[in-house]
């Protein structure tokens, strides 16, 4: 159907409402039924949106549906169905076409679409519309609960719905070619609301108690008007510039003139005395052409100083991918008129409608009865309208709603779940960047309003500022945001606005931070744990009071306090014991647990009277299950029952640690370039940039290079090009601060260079804490500090400590001879290397800690090209992979060979790689017709030899490490290959296991953690419900203590308990919750991930799993008995490394023996089967490689030129160069 004609039935249905005939609209008999079937035809509507695109064409809106309403609005039910079919019609082409439609066709409709929409709100944009549409909602709300239908309420919706979409609509810069201060289509648009009263209705609905379900619709349609206004801007209508603003103006004013004038004498130093024709030749000495010799430069002299060779080159166009993020339109101004109205209404809302409605809001985001993304309603009302506060007559009590602790959680909670977000949803990762901006803005108004309570005149304003920042200074998470903010900052989905007013809020949290440290001698924060490793040999030592002759001692002393008392207590020691905090948020459980504990430490106390009080005020609160005795409790039953609990082993809650704040050493955090690069990149645009940023920017790198003493941090040649613009520039005068700062860095480095003759090199690169203490302090020698001296006597007791426990069964005897050692602070390591320089082990690798662990190992380019040059080479061959394996350059498992041919496409199965057997060979496999020579071959095929055997112990130890866990991940696969399909369906069987290990987590300071995985857990479960869709579910760390979890070996055996799967491959970098895990199964694992009672069932857990455990160990080993093979095979396999020796002995006779020498028993032990499972990669280590930029192709551009650095030394000292 052509859309520029009117399908025939669409036709007649139009022409059945009527006619206009002048100002008067004539409707036809059949009206209301023509709306009808209009309604019904748009329900059957095609994906193009034919029907749609048809009535905005016939003009169905202007001509035939708003004369009807004003003409004919006392029929109720033709003006129902009307204001349905226009809430139809006027509905947002993004929901019609559920996005940006990315093929020509359909995109062609979304903007035919829009046009339509565009012409709807032309034609709303009058007073007689919204006059009929006031009139009817105000009739509709003068109504009772008790007389209004539902018919009225769904009326209202409507009407709402309908303004929502018409200040939806967005406007067309083609047509709309406006400057500030004229009237836009939106502008007249809001003026017709408010000359119809439509603005007074709207803050009725937004502060009566009866109709607080309008308040979602409310915001929205508020949202919208002020939706091309800034708060700055509604402060300042109708009233003179302040001195400021004209001080600001001027400036800006000044830099221009300064720059107009640095370019008319740059024009006039272009053009010579004489006529160019007979301008001559030059050679450019220093500069060399394509070939040896230097170039010659044909143009004006005057211009020399701009050559570079890049002139004439194409323009490398840069990938999709990495382009920077786009902008959001720009604000205009509005009418003065428009903005005068505007202004008001913010008074109003505030005084009467703002702490009300936003307080509705959120109850109602917080309990979910809103749509999808109707929080960024919230944050942007949150900041508009505490803004609009601030600049027009601070008054806290207006915005007393907004200004709480929990406002910053939920913020902080968006933020954290909008960077999740542009993490997972790649394709969307544009608008969950523009969300999350709005929370950093809804933030930094939080700051800002919290900075200006800190100047009231009223004390107990002030004093609420001081109990909002000491509780956000404390925690951690608000603590260091805006550093996790800065690191993960990119470029790439994060525009450069939102980048602004991240640097602007940290410099405004760090000032308010360091005069609040300032009043403070000592500040108490909350930090991280550090969780350290304990060896095996060190055991905490009991203490005294715990001892069983000293906890006897106790017993007697309290027992005889309390017979003496007579078992009573005074009524003001029974007043002042609260076992029981009801506003706290710890669960009822873990209080009963704590008033436990809290009753033994009376007693260890010797507190006899105190510890009776808690049990007796604990059982009231706690009468169930008489934890705490019976309501009729004896006196000598209370007695036996505090003697229980004196005795008992109890959980000791987990106390959160706290230390000193030091502010220098919070500062000390942002010197590292992934936080320097943000602000430099920042910096680029400081033309544009506000004084103010500006500042921000220059304070924080002041902090940095001169309260740290850190200034070769930003010693890198794409910097000091930036200093060299802005010395350069005309308007430098504008830029006193950053000049000062630029000469500031600039002199040191020459000073610098001046003693060190790397320091030009080391410009190319960026450079961390301690490559930059190096270069300023001094390089350490190679190999310094590293070989520790061992004295004869250390050296002997290593000798015979090692003779007396070397034949005890022992699994790690480095281990066990770490704590005997008279100098135990000797680290692993030094003992492995002096028990090989003496001679008592032949290998390092003999002593390798038993352990697991993955090592990310990326394949190089040339790397790839030469394994695809192995293949076409052997892939006719009998064994392709051991052919590869033998010659392929950079050594590697088999299991990573299979995984790179198959994500390369040269197979496409594994079977591919198998070795395959001949007829003729089955004669030799069984030793017939086979020299010696031969059978030996087929016996170590696929060994690396010993000669290419890596030294460095420590890429041994991450290869082994991860050898053992690909072995231990395939022997977990076979054995539990049958019951694999099970899932989380047998918790009861894994539920001691599984607590066992939580346990133990919690006491190694995983509680924070622990905590996270059961939330996700449940969420997953409650989406999964609610959707009725299962996907696999990334778990995705967001905080250091989380990402250090997830690299916790015991924290990712868990993770495998309960069914989470880790990276398939290289293209994921999370662990997920699998698709096929049902919401009672992710319910029951967040029940298993929950703590446990170690008491009792833990001890007879431990006993079981060691029973399994030897039973395991002595099937291994007789499986070991098997694999083994016969004696013969052992002692060809041993002649062959012999000879092997020799020769090698003959060729190179300076290599050490022990890359040579292998036992027999060694040999015999090593695992010939090839693993086939798929590489890990380390989530925080491929995060911080997608998350970085590290500005490579930048410092291959720009050339290091002693030059330039002369010029820019010329310029601080005040030099002029005579020549070039």
């Amino acid at each position: 159907v052509d859309l520029f004609r009117m399908n025939c039935e669409l036709l007649a249905t139009c022409t059945a409402l009527g006619y206009l005939e002048g100002d008067t609209y004539h409707k036809e008999a059949d009206c209301l039924e023509s709306v009808k079937d209009l309604i019904r035809y748009l329900r059957h509507e095609d994906d193009s949106r034919d029907v749609r695109q048809q009535l905005g064409a016939g003009q169905i809106v202007q001509n035939d549906l708003l004369p009807i309403i004003i003409q004919h609005g006392q029929d109720k039910a033709l003006f129902d169905a009307c204001i349905r079919l226009m809430v139809n019609l006027t509905q947002p082409a993004m929901l019609c076409f559920g996005k940006v439609p990315d093929d020509p066709v359909f995109r062609h409709h979304f903007l035919q679409v829009t046009s339509h929409l565009q012409a709807y709100k032309e034609a709303f944009a009058s007073e007689k519309v919204f006059g009929i549409l006031s009139e009817i909602l105000y009739n509709l709300l003068q109504l009772d609960w008790e007389q209004r239908q539902e018919e009225d309420n769904l009326l209202i919706e409507r009407i709402l719905l309908l303004v929502r979409n018409v200040l939806h609509v967005p406007a067309d810069p083609c047509e709309e070619k406006k400057v500030d201060d004229d009237a836009s289509i939106h502008d007249r648009l809001l003026w017709a609301i408010h000359m119809s009263g439509f603005d007074d209705l709207v803050k009725f609905l937004a502060s009566a108690q009866s109709e607080q379900q309008w308040s979602m619709h409310v915001l929205e349609i508020i949202s919208l008007m002020f939706r091309d206004q800034t708060p700055e801007a509604l402060v300042s209508a109708g009233q003179a510039r302040s001195a400021e603003e004209k001080q600001r103006d001027s400036q800006e004013l000044e830099a221009l003139r300064q720059k107009e004038h640095a370019a008319k004498r740059s024009r006039t130093f272009q053009r010579g005395t004489r006529h160019s024709r007979f301008g001559g030749s030059y050679v450019i000495q220093g500069l060399k052409s394509i070939g040896d010799k230097d170039v010659i430069y044909h143009r004006n002299i005057h211009d020399f100083k701009n050559y570079t060779h890049d002139v004439g080159k194409a323009v490398r166009r840069v990938p999709k991918k990495n382009r920077q993020a786009q902008e959001c339109k720009d604000k205009r101004r509005s009418a003065l008129n428009v903005r005068l109205f505007l202004r008001e209404f913010c008074v109003d809302f505030l005084e009467n409608c703002y702490n009300r409605l936003m307080y509705l809001v959120k109850e109602s985001l917080i309990r979910e009865q809103t749509q999808q993304h109707d929080e960024t309603y919230y944050l942007w009302a949150l900041s508009f309208f505490m803004a609009f506060n601030r600049g027009n007559g601070f008054r806290a009590d207006l915005v007393s709603e907004t200004m709480s602790i929990r406002a910053f959680h939920f913020i902080e909670r968006n933020i954290t779940n909008y960077y999740e977000m542009i993490l997972t949803d790649r394709k969307e990762a544009t608008s969950w960047s523009r969300r999350m901006h709005l929370a950093l803005k809804a933030y930094q108004e939080l700051l800002l309003t919290v900075n200006e309570m800190d100047r009231s005149q009223d004390e107990s304003i002030r004093h609420s500022s001081n109990v909002i920042k000491s509780n956000i200074f404390y925690l951690m998470e608000y603590r260091e945001i805006f550093l996790t903010l800065l690191r993960k900052f990119d470029e790439t989905k994060q525009p450069h606005s939102y980048l602004k007013d991240l640097v602007e809020s940290t410099h405004l949290f760090l000032r308010m931070l360091e005069r609040f440290c300032k009043g403070r001698r000592n500040l108490i924060v909350q930090k991280k744990k550090v969780k350290r490793r304990r060896s095996r040999g060190d055991k905490k030592p009991s203490a005294a009071e715990t001892s069983p002759e000293a906890l006897a001692e106790t017993w007697k002393i309290v027992e005889e306090e309390l017979k003496t008392a007579g078992f009573q207590l005074s009524e003001s020691l029974m007043e002042s014991i609260v076992p029981f905090d009801a506003t706290s948020e710890t669960p009822l459980e873990e209080q009963r647990t704590e008033a436990m504990v809290r009753v033994q430490d009376s007693l260890l106390a010797r507190l006899g009277p105190e510890a009776l009080g808690l049990l007796r005020a604990a059982r009231e609160v706690w009468p169930e299950g008489d934890v705490f005795g019976s309501a009729d409790v004896e006196p000598e039953e209370e007695l036996e029952l505090l003697k229980q609990i004196l005795h008992a082993t109890l959980p000791k809650p987990v106390v959160e640690d706290e230390d000193d704040f030091n502010f220098l050493d919070f500062i000390k955090k942002f010197a590292s370039p992934n936080i320097m690069r943000p602000y430099l990149l920042l910096l680029r645009s400081y033309s544009k940039n506000t004084p103010h940023t500006n500042h921000c920017i220059a304070r924080m790198l002041h902090r940095v290079a001169v309260d740290l003493k850190m200034d070769a941090l930003l010693f890198q040649l794409s910097v000091f090009n930036l200093f060299n613009k802005i010395l350069s520039d005309p308007a430098a005068a504008a830029y006193k601060e950053l000049v000062t700062f630029a000469k500031y860095v600039l002199n040191h480095f020459f000073s610098l260079a001046a003693q060190n003759d790397k320091a030009y090199v080391e410009l190319l690169f960026w450079k961390n804490v301690g490559a930059a203490r190096e270069m300023t302090e001094g390089y350490s020698k190679e190999g310094e500090g590293k070989k520790p001296t061992w004295t004869e006597e250390e050296e002997e007791e290593l000798r015979k400590l090692y003779e007396e426990h070397r034949h005890s069964e022992v699994p790690d005897i480095v281990e066990t001879l770490l704590p005997l050692l008279s100098n135990s602070s000797r680290p692993r390591r030094q003992v492995v290397m002096q028990l090989v320089h003496m001679g008592l082990v032949d290998n390092a690798k003999e002593l390798k800690k038993q352990k697991k662990g993955t090592q990310i190992v990326l394949w190089t380019e040339e790397q790839e090209q030469e394994l695809e040059m192995l293949y076409e080479e052997y892939k006719d061959s009998d064994d392709v992979l051991g052919n590869i394996l033998k010659k392929v350059t950079a050594k590697r498992s088999r299991a990573r060979v299979v995984d790179k041919l198959l994500s390369m496409g040269l197979v496409s199965e594994r079977r591919e790689l198998y070795k395959r057997r001949s007829r003729s060979a089955k004669g030799k496999s069984a030793g017939k017709g086979m020299t010696e020579e031969e059978f030996l071959e087929g016996l170590t095929q696929g060994y690396p030899d010993d000669s290419v055997d890596r030294d460095d112990e420590d890429e041994g130890d991450d290869e082994c490490e991860e050898s053992e866990e690909e072995e231990d991940q395939e022997q977990e696969k076979s054995q539990n290959g049958g019951r694999r399909s099970q899932g989380l369906h047998s918790p009861v069987e894994r539920r001691a296991d599984v607590g066992t290990m939580v346990l133990s987590l919690q006491q190694e300071g995983l509680s924070g953690p622990m905590l996270w995985l059961q939330n996700c857990l449940n969420k997953t479960a409650e989406d999964r419900k609610k959707d009725g869709l299962s996907q696999a579910v990334p778990l995705v760390p967001l905080t250091e203590e989380n990402e250090d979890a997830m690299d916790n070996k015991s924290f990712r055996k868990l993770l495998r308990k309960l069914g989470i799967r880790g990276p398939a491959n290289e293209q994921e970098i999370f662990w997920r919750i699998p698709a096929n895990i049902t919401p009672s199964q992710l319910h029951s694992a967040a029940a298993e991930d929950d703590s446990r009672d170690p008491t009792g069932e833990s001890q007879g857990n431990e006993e079981k799993e060691e029973e399994e455990e030897e039973k395991e160990k002595e099937e291994k080993e007789k499986e070991k008995e098997v694999v083994s093979g016969e004696q013969r095979v052992q002692a060809l396999r041993a002649l062959l490394l012999s000879r092997k020796r020799k020769h090698h002995t003959s060729e190179h006779t300076g290599m050490c023996g022990s890359f040579m020498f292998c036992t027999l028993s060694q040999m015999t032990a090593v695992n010939y089967s090839s693993v086939t499972s798929q590489e890990k990669t380390s989530t925080k280590r491929s995060r911080n490689r997608v998350l970085d930029d590290d500005d490579d192709e930048e410092n291959g551009i720009v050339l290091l030129e002693i030059s330039v650095l002369k010029c820019l030394f010329d310029k601080i000292t005040g030099h002029t160069a005579k020549k070039v």
